[in-house]
């Protein structure tokens, strides 16, 4: 069989699966109706659209940050006659990140995620006012056990929460939650009505669902990305100075090597001296 991991992060998210009327309640992780709407979106299908192929994937979920839930309230108006509707209460949860997976026959699974690349409809995590906040296909569908691919996939939780949990010493930290779709002949451990038959709003449908949960050892965080850790480092390079002599001239009639002689020092304000005007002297001859 073949598996395709999802990355299902985002601010909020929304998975129900008995909200009714005016309380929209939440799952504490990512229900199978939801995700199977994900992907049928992604590919375009329409609400009206025949579901068996993906409603029979097997499905499972990790829990790598469970997040914060959060209550709402919202009004609306009815789009014809402008009427208030009831305040009706919405539950979210707040800065989770679940790794979610399906799991069957190899075309299926391989279409699922060509659609996860370019959706036709955009993908939202259990309602249209929240979007994911990363990609949600991890990686390529590879053939393994659904549950064993759970168990090994890295750790897609945030920064922020794993330095956290680094700093706790309870043994529930070390742990992650894992809910799996209940095969035949194993007595579940919680059952939803969970399983999509039809999404069309005219008479959405929905078939129970067996889940039986587990943990798994918490996977270890990966190591931080250093671009530069692949570069060598440069050797250092020896610079050598010459230093610049600047020759002094000497008159013509002293011999090489000799000092110049140096000229008596002139008081400051002194005019400099001018030819002089003075006859020369004859001698007498008498």
């Amino acid at each position: 069989m073949s598996v395709l991991l999802l990355r299902l992060a985002g601010p909020l998210q929304s998975w129900g699966s008995a909200a009714r009327f005016t309380r929209r309640t939440t799952e504490n992780a990512p229900t199978k109706s939801g995700v199977i709407g994900l992907l049928a979106a992604a590919q375009g299908r329409r609400r009206d659209a025949d579901l068996t192929d993906l409603a029979a994937l097997e499905f499972g979920v990790r829990i790598d940050q469970p997040g914060t839930r959060l209550r709402d309230f919202q009004t609306a108006h009815h789009s014809d006659t402008d009427k208030a509707m009831p305040l009706s209460e919405r539950f979210y949860l707040a800065d989770a990140v679940f790794v979610a997976g399906v799991s069957g026959e190899a075309a299926l699974v391989q279409r699922l995620y060509e659609a996860l690349l370019e959706p036709v409809f955009l993908p939202y995590l259990g309602r249209r006012s929240c979007p994911p906040s990363q990609p949600i296909a991890i990686g390529e569908p590879f053939a393994s056990d659904l549950e064993q691919a759970l168990r090994d996939a890295e750790w897609e939780a945030s920064d922020w929460y794993k330095d956290r949990l680094a700093a706790m010493s309870r043994p529930e930290a070390e742990e992650l939650g894992l809910l799996l779709d209940c095969t035949a002949g194993r007595e579940p451990d919680i059952t939803l009505r969970d399983l999509p038959l039809s999404f069309d709003p005219r008479h959405r449908r929905y078939g129970p669902r067996g889940v039986r949960s587990s943990s798994v050892p918490r996977p270890a965080a990966p190591p931080s990305h250093e671009p530069t850790a692949p570069l060598a480092p440069l050797a250092p390079v020896a610079v050598s100075v010459t230093p610049v002599v600047t020759p002094t001239a000497t008159p013509s009639d002293t011999p090489p090597g000799t000092p110049a002689a140096a000229s008596p020092a002139t008081p400051p304000g002194t005019p400099p001296a001018s030819p002089s005007t003075t006859p020369p002297v004859t001698p007498r001859t008498d």
